[in-house]
């Protein structure tokens, strides 16, 4: 098992397994799925904004397809992986692509729900926080050690919040005009992040302290 990979169940399903042979048998690439997931990310944040000042069924229409492009995001997430690894067609800029489209992906969708929610400040600090649990994963990995995906509020987490938040909010009774629930979302995913991070770096500290050389090399700066 590679240990860079992210844990996930649905990667081991027949359903997955079975698109993952279809789409093989396409020209498309692993780097092309993770590029269409940018535009479910921007599908997905344009209808948090169009959500944000619509009323009625019109507000829950674009939230339906909020939710739709934050799953698409995932379900991106999940394929490129299967393409590049089970199917062969990793690319030599794969890393890129595999680490990039996330970090726009997470910002495309959590600052258009702050926007959405007259929040905007929470929703771009939820969206750094969420960036920061991917670069203290991906220091750890330069540093050598394996990469860390704990959460709480690691990618696939903070989409299932959201998702949820944003289904309960189609049947919020009348007074959820400025939508708390989401609102209570985004506050959770920027906490919660933030206690992501805070885990991945103190597990990546504990990490390089065990495998760092117990005698130290003399500093060759130094006279003698």
């Amino acid at each position: 098992m590679n240990n860079d990979r992210r844990p996930l169940a649905s990667r081991d399903t027949s359903w997955a397994q079975a698109i993952a042979r279809r789409l093989a048998a396409t020209s498309l690439t692993p780097d092309h799925v993770s590029q269409l997931s940018m535009l479910a990310a921007a599908i997905a944040g344009g209808c948090y904004l169009l959500a944000g000042h619509s009323e009625g069924w019109v507000r829950g229409a674009w939230l339906v397809l909020a939710v739709l492009g934050c799953q698409g995001r995932l379900l991106c997430n999940l394929f490129d992986g299967m393409l590049a690894i089970e199917s062969g067609k990793a690319s030599a800029e794969g890393a890129f692509w595999n680490e990039v489209p996330d970090r726009v992906s997470d910002t495309l969708i959590l600052v258009a729900v702050g926007y959405a929610t007259s929040e905007p400040a929470l929703g771009w600090a939820a969206a750094a926080l969420a960036i920061l649990t991917a670069y203290v994963r991906a220091f750890g990995q330069a540093c050598g050690q394996a990469a860390d995906f704990i959460g709480p509020m690691a990618k696939p987490h903070r989409m299932a919040l959201l998702t949820g938040a944003t289904l309960l909010s189609l049947f919020a009774p009348l007074w959820d005009g400025r939508n708390e629930l989401l609102l209570a979302a985004l506050w959770l995913i920027a906490i919660g992040s933030l206690v992501t991070a805070w885990r991945r770096g103190r597990r990546l500290r504990l990490a390089m302290a065990k495998t760092m050389p117990k005698t130290m090399p003399q500093d060759i700066t130094k006279d003698g």
